[in-house]
């Protein structure tokens, strides 16, 4: 595993769990950060070692967003070097939300701006009742826009028009009642039900996990209804005769454990 400057990583149990690692700047990502989630992200695509990824945050806070210093010196710079800029933070969020494992964001303390991109990028997210969630950008008369995609896709057209207009500051339950997040919870109950998460995501199927990653893409963001009949039906006959599929159904029938179950 590589050492990085901004980020923190290790494996256990088949888990890659990432820690944002800027605690004095609240983890607001800069430009190395991006390129180091980048690069971590597209590495975990052919790690078979790893059954899912967590990322979380060090310190008080999960993310505060984009550094402010680092958006103040792009700001100087040309269109064109500013467009370059915004088109790699917005090419993160798309390398996150395509990653073939499943990706889980845990978020405590603030989560703001951008930071609400990393969290709305992932299959799952859970944070802590006291954690402080905005989309905050108009307070600075700018837009969320490299988040908007996935933020929106969370929690829909209005919830996202009252959230991102006002920019107001919500709790971790409001988060959860609007679907930033699946679940707020007490912080001491966090891990647990992240653990229980996992837990679920390792007795099933590596592939088949993954195609149903590329499922639910497929039929959300590019196939039509017409489309998704001759998609779906070859996925399934194909998978159903693969060889995981097959040690599924055997072990089903069998009343045993699947062969990808680590005792």
């Amino acid at each position: 595993m590589k050492t990085y400057q901004t980020i923190e990583t290790g494996i256990d149990n088949r888990v890659l769990t990432i820690r944002l690692n800027r605690p004095d700047k609240h983890n607001a990502f800069n430009e190395t950060m991006l390129q180091e989630l980048n690069d971590i992200y597209t590495m975990v695509r052919t790690a078979d070692e790893v059954c899912c990824v967590v990322m979380r945050g060090n310190g008080k806070s999960f993310c505060a967003g984009v550094d402010l210093n680092w958006m103040k010196d792009v700001a100087k710079n040309s269109f064109e070097k500013n467009y370059s800029e915004s088109l790699y933070l917005a090419e993160c969020f798309y390398t996150i939300y395509t990653c073939p494992k499943p990706t889980i964001a845990v978020a405590h303390g603030s989560v703001l701006g951008g930071a609400n991109g990393l969290v709305s990028a992932c299959d799952m997210a859970y944070c802590s009742d006291d954690a402080v969630f905005s989309l905050s950008e108009v307070k600075i008369g700018i837009v969320p826009a490299c988040i908007s995609p996935y933020v929106i896709k969370r929690i829909g057209e209005y919830g996202a028009r009252e959230l991102m207009l006002t920019g107001r500051r919500i709790s971790g339950k409001e988060a959860e009642r609007y679907g930033l997040v699946n679940r707020s919870l007490p912080a001491a109950e966090v891990d647990a039900a992240v653990e229980a998460i996992i837990a679920q995501l390792r007795s099933s199927g590596p592939a088949a996990v993954s195609h149903c990653k590329t499922l639910i893409d497929k039929v959300c963001n590019t196939l039509s209804l017409h489309e998704a009949i001759e998609f779906t039906a070859t996925m399934i006959a194909e998978i159903r005769a693969s060889e995981e599929g097959q040690e599924g159904m055997n072990a089903f029938l069998e009343k045993r454990k699947p062969g990808w179950v680590k005792e």
